[in-house]
């Protein structure tokens, strides 16, 4: 395992992005203060991995402007307006659904508002990953990512999907489906933009 993460990261820095490897999730609070200044502008994306590993607790008690989507008591409206502001936040930090040793990353979205961000407006964009990520082609990681993550995710979500009763995707063309973006990020102009933390360990979809 130690070979591949290691090529994972060797393959981000040649498409200008930027890998980390962690052997425990308390070095991670560590680095990320070290990535994200305080009085930052922070948004998010919805991400498993990120409550798994406690980092929604973190930016809440940091000296940073927070956008949390998951603040009680927001409307619908109120919502979609941090999504929108996520575009001109200084940071964006958010999972993704899987990152391929050729250093691509590989995420699937229902309406965009976590990957868009990923691809433009924020300054830098920090992945959080678990090693159950990381796959070893592009078609593998799709294939993790329709099969593992979006049934997954469905049930999370209380979707009335047919994934959430076959524990498979079947391409459906219900109105809950959530498999409606598939983006694959392979490369930066700014080498300092985007950030992939991998954490050793199993977390999120």
């Amino acid at each position: 395992m130690v070979q591949i993460i290691e090529k994972v990261i060797n393959n981000l820095k040649v498409n200008n992005m930027n890998g980390y490897y962690l052997s425990n999730k308390e070095e991670l609070i560590f680095l990320l203060k070290g990535l994200i200044p305080e009085n930052s502008s922070v948004g998010c994306g919805d991400s498993v991995t990120l409550e798994e590993l406690g980092i929604f607790e973190y930016l809440r008690a940091a000296n940073i402007d927070f956008y949390d989507k998951y603040k009680e008591g927001l409307t619908r409206e109120q919502k979609r307006e941090i999504y929108l502001k996520n575009f001109q936040v200084d940071i964006f930090i958010s999972g993704c659904n899987a990152v391929t040793t050729q250093g691509d990353i590989i995420n699937i979205d229902g309406n965009g508002s976590r990957v868009a961000p990923m691809i433009y407006g924020p300054s830098k964009v920090i992945l959080i990953i678990g090693t159950n990520k990381i796959t070893q082609s592009e078609e593998e990681g799709l294939q993790r990512v329709r099969q593992i993550a979006a049934p997954l995710d469905a049930k999370r979500l209380m979707k009335k999907t047919p994934c959430v009763k076959l524990d498979k995707c079947i391409n459906c063309k219900s109105k809950d489906r959530i498999c409606n973006s598939f983006v694959k990020i392979s490369r930066q102009f700014d080498s300092n933009r985007i950030h992939v933390i991998i954490v050793e360990g199993s977390y999120g979809y």
